[in-house]
């Protein structure tokens, strides 16, 4: 049994038995930065995104076809805003811990597209440039509060790129490459820090797949590759950083073959090096660990079929069946909706039921997200995950829980009755207030078997595919007009016995909750881009 085996059984437990250091305060006045600090980079700023087509929708984005354009820079430096830049700063009065210290300057809450788990943004982007595009070769780090690229090294290592990744890369001259630095996590997650940085690689993924298809464009990532050569390329120290994802770009005009090895830049490397804001860091043995096992075997991607054993199983015919209406569409923008984007945090409230309609289109949604089109997962639309839902307060649809089957839009019943003292009996953080919201649904995953399957890397592929569903239903409540909340904060275990999933091998790895809000709230909004 791989060490990723144990940390799946350790995230399960954490709701009755802490993980280790069970004493871990964070120092918020510590705290590191929201970004990496590289003093003296050069730094080129990125033209605002090109004002988007009309056919640029969340409907496009989530169920429309895979497009078949190519980048430009516009395009580009409007899907990085649109996802990981400062979009505007938010106030709000709601019930996350945090709400004491939000109205200081050095506090603030900058929103951004894609979600982050305790709002923390610790992925790094780094757009690796070849001949062929706009900028002088090199390796760029998207720095997000400028929405600008900051120059780390000159000249083409494109070939060290295309040797790192293999087929998926083959071809490609510009690449976007995905860093995770584990301390602008861990300082405040400790060791739980490595499941929540998976999910968050997975909503920037899910965040640009939907953007990427609304406007005529495909990405598909790769998830394995040579790690530590590419890690090495970067500068990257492996005991406090990794490469979580490379995703090449088709770029315009970019018509000439792509050339050069490994070996034409063997010895390259970026120079600078991140000016940590944290006085004190502190490492922790069991991210470290579990790094490693990921790490181990990066380069040997899975053959095809690989994962077919491993996927979403198909939910058993039968049993008492609420047919949900056809989903509506969602014809709001990519951008709109992801700017509207939030968190709700314990203002849900539930005098008006949601109509059932609603919670058909955001299921299906969630749907449509159960991948990323990764160079891992197999042919065809099964998902890795299933969908399971608590329903408190949906117009035409009983409370209790149920199983979603994706083929006919259907609830399968599991339990009858309402949900709602369960649901926050087992939820440990006061910031939401559950039984309020009008369903609570929980992405489960058979985590054991996918790693069982394709071996510890495959701990970040469920991850990442889950990180990817919350985005998605994130952006389709914004464009529904409904109110949506994701939380890790709940005991899975009690949520494995109530939904039964020892029988079928699911861990449930996500409540996202989704309703109306109480009326006329207090919020700020002041709009930078």
């Amino acid at each position: 049994m791989g060490y990723a085996q144990e940390y799946a059984t350790a995230i399960v437990r954490r709701g009755r038995y802490p993980m280790e250091p069970v004493d871990w305060v964070p120092d918020w006045a510590d705290r590191p930065r929201k970004g990496k600090h590289f003093p003296g980079a050069p730094l080129f700023p990125l033209p605002a995104g090109p004002t988007p087509p009309a056919a640029a929708t969340v409907q496009q984005g989530l169920h429309g076809p895979r497009g078949d354009g190519e980048f430009t820079l516009p395009l580009l430096a409007g899907m990085l805003q649109d996802s990981y830049g400062l979009t505007g700063r938010r106030l709000a009065v709601q019930a996350n811990s945090d709400l004491g210290t939000l109205p200081m300057y050095t506090q603030a809450n900058w929103s951004r597209g894609s979600a982050s788990g305790g709002g923390l943004y610790p992925v790094g982007i780094h757009w690796i440039a070849g001949p062929g595009g706009p900028l002088t070769p090199g390796i760029h780090y998207y720095d997000t509060q400028h929405h600008a690229m900051r120059r780390l090294l000159t000249g083409d290592v494109t070939g060290q790129v295309r040797a790192a990744v293999g087929e998926p890369a083959a071809g490609y001259r510009q690449f976007l490459v995905l860093g995770v630095r584990f301390w602008q996590n861990a300082f405040k997650y400790n060791s739980f820090s490595y499941h929540v940085v998976t999910m968050d690689t997975g909503a920037l993924l899910q965040t640009w797949r939907i953007w990427a298809r609304a406007h005529g464009l495909h990405l598909g990532p790769a998830l394995w590759f040579d790690e530590p050569a590419l890690g090495a390329l970067l500068g990257l120290d492996p005991d406090e950083e990794g490469v979580f994802g490379v995703v090449p770009l088709r770029w315009a005009g970019d018509d000439a073959p792509a050339g050069g090895t490994a070996a034409d830049a063997a010895a390259v490397a970026v120079r600078y090096a991140d000016q940590e804001r944290s006085r004190s860091l502190t490492t922790f043995e069991t991210i470290q660990a579990m790094h490693a096992a990921t790490v181990d075997g990066s380069d040997r991607r899975p053959a095809p079929g690989t994962l077919d054993g491993a996927l979403a199983l198909p939910v058993p015919p039968g049993g008492e069946r609420t047919q949900l209406p056809a989903p509506s569409r969602l014809d709001l923008g990519v951008r709109t909706a992801l700017r509207t984007r939030r968190s709700s945090f314990g203002r849900f409230q539930a005098l008006t039921p949601m109509p059932a309609r609603q919670l058909s289109t955001v299921l299906a949604a969630a749907d449509a997200a159960g991948r990323l089109d990764s160079d891992t997962e197999p042919a065809g639309d099964r998902p890795l995950t299933r969908l399971y839902v608590f329903v408190n307060h949906v117009d035409g649809v009983d409370q209790g829980s149920y199983v979603y089957d994706r083929t006919d839009g259907s609830l399968r019943l599991l339990k009858a009755g309402a949900p709602g003292e369960f649901l926050q009996r087992n939820y440990f953080l006061a910031n939401y207030n559950l039984e309020q919201a009008a369903a609570v649904i929980v992405p489960a995953a058979r985590t054991r078997s996918v790693l069982d399957a394709v071996g510890d890397r495959g701990y970040r592929l469920v991850n990442a595919v889950v990180g990817g569903v919350s985005q998605a239903v994130y952006t389709a409540a914004a464009a529904a007009g409904l109110s949506c909340g994701v939380a890790l904060g709940f005991d899975a275990i009690s949520y494995t016995e109530e939904l039964d999933l020892d029988a079928t091998g699911e861990i449930p790895l996500l409540t996202m909750m989704i309703g109306h809000e109480r009326p006329r709230p207090a919020d700020f909004r002041s709009e930078i881009a």
